[in-house]
């Protein structure tokens, strides 16, 4: 049998109408430490194929799962779903500050799940 030896690829979400990429932008802000361990996390995803569990993630909702990345007194969290074409796109990133993933996180995650469905040809 013959399998696609391809390695899953990290992308992250852009809006098709503004261009704008949420979650590159917080990642060009942070310190550089905490931007390291995150690309060190990606990494970790990416090499296990778009799908980890506890303690460094969790499913959310639908296809959307959730990667915890804490540092220090920080809990960042990136959402993101396995796409098309072993493409894992980074759809939300925040630091979480209650036991609970905020509603309102989820809701940015499923709007801009939607929009990379819709628009699947600015993730090829």
């Amino acid at each position: 049998m013959i399998y696609n030896k391809e390695e899953y690829k990290i992308k992250f979400y852009k809006n098709s109408f503004t261009q704008k990429e949420p979650v590159l932008d917080y990642l060009r802000r942070v310190d550089i430490k905490i931007k390291q361990k995150i690309n060190k996390y990606l990494d970790f995803l990416r090499s296990h194929g778009g799908y980890i569990d506890e303690p460094y993630g969790r499913h959310i909702q639908g296809k959307i799962r959730e990667l915890r990345v804490d540092f220090s007194n920080s809990h960042h969290r990136l959402l993101y779903f396995s796409f098309v074409n072993k493409n894992i796109v980074m759809l939300s990133i925040f630091i979480k500050k209650s036991n609970k993933t905020p509603s309102r996180e989820i809701k940015i995650a499923q709007k801009r799940y939607e929009g990379v469905i819709n628009n699947p040809q600015l993730y090829d």
